[in-house]
């Protein structure tokens, strides 16, 4: 199936690796124009090489000032912007007690302010596009909270509400705005909650997996497909949504 996205212009924030890495190969791999930023300079930079990305900007999205540098710095070297895929890394485990009162500014400006400022800066540039597409990563915690990552359950539902505010507002541009939301996802992310659970973090692992609805978890390049799926010009008429990519994990009906 072409997804229409050969020659589009997306920047893919947080994707030295991980998650926003596998939705920046996907986009990559159907012939989108593909630019990518995160914090580590020597990390993008290879990871930009590694997947043949048109350009790369070490920024700090929590910082005020660069996620706008960034959008920049990526209008610049792209033929334009039609996809905004907004990525950060997720906040420090804990819960909401053992988690100091200054942690929650930290979070706030990861995890929120940085969507508010990475979407703000995009828009002139989105509403030019044919095809103007904004897909923000969150967690399956925005429907079920996960026990111990008490910041990234508020500060995650609060994107997601800013994604729907935005889904009606930019609709009558023609740009669509959903959330991608993972669980049990092997990427470094499992691997710090692992740890930070106490127990050994391989074998944390190793029963996260066996007790997974489908026996496993899931593959970085499954959530990359959904995420190119939703940047398609086939998902043109989806918006205001929050699509889980979970393996069945999540038991509520929505």
């Amino acid at each position: 199936m072409d997804l229409g996205l050969k020659d589009r212009g997306a920047l893919v924030t947080a994707a030295s690796k991980g998650l926003g890495r596998a939705c920046a190969e996907a986009l990559v791999g159907e012939g989108a124009e593909v630019f990518i930023s995160s914090r580590d300079p020597l990390a993008i930079e290879s990871t930009a090489k590694q997947i043949s990305a048109a350009g790369w900007f070490a920024a700090d999205v929590s910082r005020p000032g660069e996620p706008e540098a960034l959008v920049e710095a990526a209008v610049q070297r792209l033929p334009g912007l039609d996809v905004l895929v907004v990525n950060a890394g997720g906040p420090p485990p804990g819960t909401f007690q053992s988690t100091p009162l200054e942690l929650w500014e930290v979070a706030f400006h990861l995890t929120l302010m940085s969507a508010v400022r990475l979407i703000r800066a995009g828009l002139p540039h989105l509403k030019r596009s044919r095809q103007g597409r904004i897909v923000c990563i969150t967690s399956i915690s925005v429907r079920q909270p996960i026990p111990n990552i008490a910041l990234s359950n508020a500060m995650r539902a609060a994107v997601t509400g800013l994604a729907k505010t935005l889904s009606r507002e930019l609709a009558p541009d023609g740009i669509t705005v959903n959330c991608l939301a993972p669980d049990s996802i092997l990427t470094d992310r499992i691997r710090q909650v692992a740890v930070a659970s106490g127990a050994d973090p391989e074998e944390q692992i190793k029963r996260m997996a066996s007790s997974a609805a489908m026996g496993r978890l899931g593959d970085p390049a499954e959530f990359g497909a959904a995420c190119a799926f939703l940047c398609s010009k086939q998902a043109g008429y989806i918006t205001g949504q929050t699509l889980g990519v979970d393996g069945g994990a999540l038991l509520g009906v929505h």
